[in-house]
C-alpha cells in the first residue's frame, strides 16, 4: 500500500485514499460500526454486491468522457483488482466487480494517475453528473453544455455541502430540447437556452424515479449561465438541512418538495444567499473551445465485402457532427457490457485514428467523437472485428437494463436475462424495430428503477410471483405509456400486469403485433392513450395465469438453477461499540476539516465544515438521550427543545441561533474565525456533559 503515497501528486487525493485504508482497517478492528464505515466507504465509490466478501467499484466519469490514457488506466485496474470486464451504467459510470475490499485504496491510487477518481460516486453525495453524449458536437444545440456539465462537477466535488446529505442528488445537462439527458426524472436538470443572445438554462427541479417517481418542475424557462453554480449551491444547502434522514424511503429531494411545495422550497433557498461563496459563477469555458485534437494518423483504405451489412450499421449508427468533415460512432454495447480487451483496442482507435475521445452513453452504450469521414469504412471494419459493429444504436431493439440479480443486493428477478432474450427476440422476429428510435424498452431488477423501466414506453420490473401451492416464481411487472416528450417533459410508465418471468417474450410479442395490427398511423404513446391501461390488461392477462407453470417457469432467466427469492448478504461489524463516542468523534473529525480549510484561506468550505461539526455534534448528545431525529433542522430544534435548561450545555444564546449563524453571515474570514471559536466553546460543553453522563450512568 505504500506505493501510491509517493506517487500521487494531489494531496487531497493522496489524503481521501489514506484516509479510506484507514477507515478500512479501524471497520475490520471493530472499532467503527457498520453504518458509519458504509457511509465512507459508499462515498469513495466502493458498493457491496450480493455475492460476500467482495465489493463493486463505481468509477466516476462526468457525462461520461473518457481519454484513451484514462480507457487504458481503467482497463489495467480491471484486470489487476476485478476479472477484466466493465460495465457501463445510466449514469455514465464504469463498474467493476469481485473487488477486494482491503485493495481497494490501491485501485484508486492507480485510477488517479490518470485523474480519474472514485469519489462520491456512490452514497448520500451529489452523483455523477451527465450529459448527452453528443453535447458538442449535436448540430441542433444552442451551445455546447459540457464545460457547465464539467464545471459543475469540479465545485462539487469533495465540498463539504454534499458529502453526506439525507440521501443521493443528480444532475443531468441535456445537449437540446429533445432532452436526451431526461431533465424531467433528476433532482436538478438543466436544458440549454439562448435568450436575446445571451446563454443560459431552462432549470427542472424535483424529479425522480424509484418507485414512486415525480416529474420535475419547471423552476425557471431562463436561467443565466453564471447563476448555475449559485443556485444548485442553494438547492443543496436547503436539502442539506432539511432533507429527511430517518426513513431512508422518503430521504429523496422529491418528497421534500413535495412537503413543501415549490414555493416553500425556493423559500428556503432565498436564506441561504447570504452564505453563498459566490452571488454569481463565471464558467470559463475556453478549454472545452479549442480546436479538436487531430487525428496521429490518416486511417488506412479498406474494402467492405458485405455492402449491405455496411449500409445498415451507417444508417443506424454513425451521426455527422457540427463540425465540418466530422462524424460520430455509436456502438450498440449489449446490456452495457464489455472486456478490457476490447477497451484497448477502442484505445488505440481513438487516438491513433480519431479526436481522443469517447462518451459513455445513459443507454449503457459508447459514442466514438470526432473521427473523420473519410475514415468511416476503417473504423466499421475495426469495430466489426470487436464485434462492436451490430446495426441499432439506441433502437428499440437495444434494450437498457440494470445488473439485477447479477451482482445487485437488492436485485428480485434477473434483468440482464430477459433483456437478453427480448433482444434476441426483436433481432430475429422484428427486424423493423432495428431501425425504430420512438420506442425504447427498458428492465429493472426491482422497483428501484435502475434501469428507468419506469420511464420507458415498454418497461419490466423483476419481481416474484406465488402460485396456488406457495412456490415462488421469477416474475416481471409489465408497465407502459413512459416516455420522453421533450423540453424538460415526460411521461411515467403505467403498471399493467404482473406475469411469470418467462413469458416476457410473450408478453412483448403481443404487444408488439397489436401495435402493428390496431395503431394505424399513431405512434406508440398515441395508440396507447387511445386504447387505455384496461386494454392492454386485457389481452395480456391470460399471461398471468400461474396455476399452468411448468418446471422451467421457476428457473430465472440466465440461471440453472431453481429461483429462490433472496437479499445478498451484507458486511457484518462484529462488535459492540459505542456510536455516540463514534458520533462525536466524526463531529470533531470535521471540526478539523473547519480548521484545515480556514489555514488555507478557503473560508465558505471552513465555515460549512464547522456548521456540519455542530450538527453532528448535537446529533450525537441528542442519540445518547434517546432522542430521535430525522433532519437537521430537526437535530437543531430538539437540541434547544431537549437542553434548554441544562447548565452545562447552556450559553448565551440558542443553539439554533448559534448554528443559523450560518445564513446571517458571508463567508468571510472574520466570519469563519469567530464562527470556529463558537464551535470549538460548544464542543468543551458537549465532552463535559457526555463524561458527567458517562459517570453517572456506571
Amino acid at each position: 500500500m505504500q506505493s501510491f503515497r509517493t506517487e500521487i501528486e494531489n494531496p487531497v487525493v493522496e489524503k481521501d485514499i489514506i484516509e479510506l485504508e484507514r477507515k478500512i482497517k479501524l471497520f475490520k478492528d471493530g472499532k467503527i460500526d457498520e453504518e458509519r464505515f458504509r457511509s465512507l466507504r459508499l462515498a469513495r465509490g466502493v458498493y457491496g454486491q450480493r455475492q460476500e466478501g467482495v465489493q463493486m467499484i463505481r468509477i466516476k466519469l462526468p457525462y461520461g468522457k473518457v481519454t484513451s490514457d484514462q480507457l487504458l488506466r481503467i482497463s489495467d485496474v480491471s484486470d489487476e483488482y476485478s476479472r477484466g470486464k466493465l460495465h457501463i451504467t445510466t449514469r455514465q459510470d464504469i463498474q467493476i466487480h469481485y473487488v477486494s475490499l482491503d485493495r481497494t485504496p490501491e485501485l484508486w491510487a492507480e485510477l488517479e494517475k490518470s485523474d480519474v477518481t472514485l469519489r462520491e460516486a456512490c452514497g448520500n453525495t451529489v452523483r455523477n453528473v451527465t450529459a448527452s453524449p453528443d453535447a458538442g458536437i449535436n448540430p441542433d444545440e444552442a451551445f455546447d453544455t459540457t464545460p457547465y456539465a464539467h464545471a459543475t462537477f469540479q465545485y462539487f466535488l469533495r465540498n463539504p455541502i454534499s458529502q453526506e446529505m439525507g440521501r443521493k442528488f443528480k444532475m443531468s445537462f441535456s445537449s437540446t430540447d429533445d432532452d436526451s439527458a431526461l431533465a424531467f426524472i433528476h433532482d436538478l436538470g438543466f436544458i440549454p437556452k439562448i435568450k436575446d443572445g445571451a446563454r443560459g438554462f431552462k432549470v427542472m427541479l424535483g424529479g425522480g424515479l424509484g418507485s414512486q417517481p415525480r416529474h420535475a418542475d419547471t423552476l425557471h424557462e431562463f436561467l443565466p449561465v453564471n447563476q448555475l453554480i449559485p443556485l444548485i449551491e442553494g438547492v443543496l444547502r436547503v436539502f442539506d438541512r432539511h432533507g429527511e434522514r430517518a426513513r431512508r424511503l422518503k430521504a429523496r429531494m422529491k418528497f421534500l418538495i413535495k412537503d413543501l411545495g415549490v414555493d416553500g422550497f425556493m423559500a428556503l433557498v432565498e436564506e441561504e444567499q447570504k452564505a453563498l461563496a459566490y452571488k454569481t459563477f463565471e464558467i470559463d469555458t475556453a478549454e472545452f473551445e479549442k480546436e479538436i485534437t487531430a487525428p496521429l494518423m490518416e486511417a488506412p483504405q479498406v474494402t467492405i465485402e458485405d455492402l449491405k451489412a455496411y449500409a445498415a450499421w451507417k444508417a443506424t449508427n454513425v451521426f455527422k457532427q457540427k463540425q465540418n468533415g466530422l462524424v460520430a460512432i455509436g456502438i450498440k454495447v449489449k446490456l452495457g457490457d464489455f472486456s478490457t480487451e476490447k477497451a484497448r483496442a477502442l484505445a488505440g482507435l481513438i487516438k491513433k485514428y480519431a479526436g481522443d475521445e469517447l462518451r459513455f452513453t445513459l443507454r449503457q452504450n459508447i459514442l466514438l467523437r470526432h473521427i473523420p469521414e473519410g475514415a468511416i469504412p476503417f473504423f466499421y471494419s475495426q469495430l466489426a472485428n470487436l464485434g462492436f459493429a451490430r446495426p441499432g444504436y439506441e433502437t428499440t431493439a437495444d434494450i437498457t437494463a440494470c445488473p439485477g440479480t447479477d451482482t445487485c443486493n437488492l436485485g428480485i428477478a434477473s434483468s440482464t436475462g430477459i433483456a437478453d432474450k427480448l433482444e434476441d427476440v426483436l433481432i430475429a422476429e422484428y427486424p423493423e424495430y432495428l431501425n425504430n428510435k420512438e420506442i425504447t424498452i427498458k428492465i429493472s431488477g426491482c422497483m428501484n428503477a435502475c434501469g428507468q423501466h419506469n420511464m420507458a414506453h415498454i418497461g419490466f420490473q423483476g419481481m416474484s410471483v406465488r402460485t396456488p401451492d406457495k412456490l415462488v416464481a421469477p416474475a416481471l411487472q409489465v408497465l407502459l405509456g413512459g416516455g420522453v416528450v421533450g423540453d424538460g417533459q415526460g411521461r411515467f410508465a403505467d403498471k399493467v400486469i404482473k406475469i411469470p418471468s418467462k413469458r416476457g417474450p410473450q408478453a412483448l410479442r403481443g404487444i408488439l403485433d397489436d401495435y402493428k395490427e390496431n395503431a394505424g398511423d399513431l405512434d406508440f404513446l398515441s395508440y396507447y392513450d387511445e386504447k387505455g391501461q384496461r386494454y392492454f390488461y386485457d389481452f395480456l392477462k391470460p399471461f398471468s395465469d400461474t396455476d399452468n407453470l411448468v418446471a422451467s417457469d421457476f428457473i430465472d432467466w440466465g440461471n440453472d438453477e431453481k429461483y429462490i427469492q433472496e437479499v445478498g448478504v451484507g458486511e457484518c461489524a462484529g462488535v459492540v461499540i459505542d456510536l455516540v463516542q463514534t458520533l462525536l468523534l466524526e463531529a470533531k473529525d470535521k471540526l478539523g476539516s473547519a480548521i484545515e480549510s480556514f489555514e488555507e484561506k478557503r473560508w465558505a468550505d471552513s465555515v460549512y465544515h464547522t456548521y456540519a461539526s455542530l450538527v453532528n455534534g448535537a446529533k450525537a448528545i441528542l442519540l445518547s438521550e434517546n432522542v430521535k431525529t430525522n433532519t437537521q433542522a430537526n437535530i437543531i430544534a430538539e437540541f434547544d427543545e431537549t437542553f434548554k435548561e441544562d447548565a452545562t450545555l447552556s450559553i448565551d444564546k440558542t443553539f439554533a441561533e448559534l448554528v443559523y449563524q450560518i445564513q446571517n453571515n458571508e463567508p468571510t474570514k472574520d466570519f469563519a474565525e469567530s464562527y470556529l471559536s463558537d464551535a470549538n466553546a460548544f464542543f468543551s460543553r458537549a465532552d463535559v456533559y457526555r463524561k458527567n453522563q458517562l459517570a453517572h450512568a456506571n
